[in-house]
């Protein structure tokens, strides 16, 4: 058997740990979103480089595609009382488990009201909407972006938890990774001859979920909607035909081309839908060549991602070097490059 590399897959979800000093978890974004640090790991030798992010270019190459989630964050978090008991209720599109099926919430003035109609798992819940007007125009005006769990400060601009680039709106939570992009940079970049792509994916409420199955087969992904469009199909089949690589900005990304690869066996065609994929070590990558993203949560299901890419020691290595380093951590932490 000698010189043949044998690959675990039976992981668990202690494989997927590390130990993360509290402090590097980044509670407000950088000053400027490009001067972030960035971290850049090569998948097949585990070799790193210490950079910031406005140095992304320097791994850009004219015909390549750089791809990245278009989505914008709703303003999802809204604050109500139950008519019933006048009891206070808050909402992230989904009311706590102490809301039973037709409790009745009021978000202000009669403006905006909603009734639970379903009990879901994980404590969630399906409510129907009751208003008068534009729906997403009153949710501006009485919602909140939302912000993950671990971020414990107030944001005091809340277009620094959206990408510069946020078009669609529909998503529970940024695309972090693509946090670090300024349209300065972003210019530069499709100065230089590199394709600029967008797509979609609606990153839902089940990413900050937590793993609950030892044997990470058993977890059960969350289902996101995404789109493809036509124009994006065709750049990114140009580009590969031309012999360029396919750079995708973040997990979501990644899981969007990744589920059209799995779907059409490895082309890309404009496709939507919804996307329950779970990347994890042993799966074969059929579109991603590269990626940026940020740094994820211990026993994760990005970190598991990112480790079928790199391989989990590499990865872990990385991160320990980032930790050693003092790298700023999560959503609105720092970066890396992987390729």
């Amino acid at each position: 058997m000698k010189g043949i590399k044998i690959l675990k897959t039976n992981y668990t979800l202690e494989d997927f740990d590390y130990n993360l000093p509290h402090e590097l978890i980044a509670q407000t974004p950088i000053k400027d979103r490009d001067e972030s640090r960035l971290l850049v790991l090569n998948k097949e030798t585990g070799e790193m480089q210490d950079r910031h992010f406005y140095n992304i270019i320097d791994y850009l190459n004219p015909g390549d595609a750089l791809v990245m989630n278009d989505s914008k964050v709703m303003p999802a978090r809204i604050y109500g009382v139950k008519e019933d008991t006048g009891g206070n209720m808050e909402v992230l599109m989904k009311p706590a488990k102490r809301a039973k099926v037709g409790t009745v919430i009021d978000f202000g003035e009669g403006q905006l009201k909603a009734v639970v109609t379903k009990e879901l798992e994980h404590g969630g819940r399906e409510i129907e909407f009751k208003y008068d007007g534009i729906f997403i125009e009153i949710l501006e005006r009485l919602g909140e972006t939302p912000l993950p769990p671990y971020i414990k400060e107030k944001l005091d601009d809340p277009n620094r938890y959206q990408t510069v680039y946020a078009k669609e709106m529909g998503s529970a939570a940024a695309p972090t990774a693509g946090l670090h992009w300024t349209k300065e940079l972003l210019q530069k970049v499709a100065d230089k001859g590199v394709h600029l792509v967008y797509l979609t994916l609606h990153v839902g409420l089940g990413t900050f979920r937590p793993v609950d199955e030892e044997n990470i087969e058993d977890h059960k992904m969350h289902s996101e909607f995404y789109r493809l469009t036509d124009e994006a199909a065709q750049t990114l089949n140009d580009v590969r035909q031309n012999g360029g690589k396919i750079v995708a900005t973040g997990t979501t990304s990644i899981r969007t081309l990744e589920t059209v690869g799995t779907k059409f066996n490895g082309e890309i065609r404009p496709d939507s839908g919804w996307t329950d994929i779970f990347i994890k070590p042993g799966y074969e990558w059929k579109v991603v060549d590269s990626f940026i993203t940020n740094f994820h949560l211990p026993k994760s299901t990005l970190v598991m991602l990112v480790a079928s890419f790199t391989g989990r020691d590499n990865i872990l290595n990385a991160y320990q070097h980032a930790i050693e380093e003092k790298y700023r951590f999560f959503s609105f932490g720092d970066a890396m490059y992987i390729h």
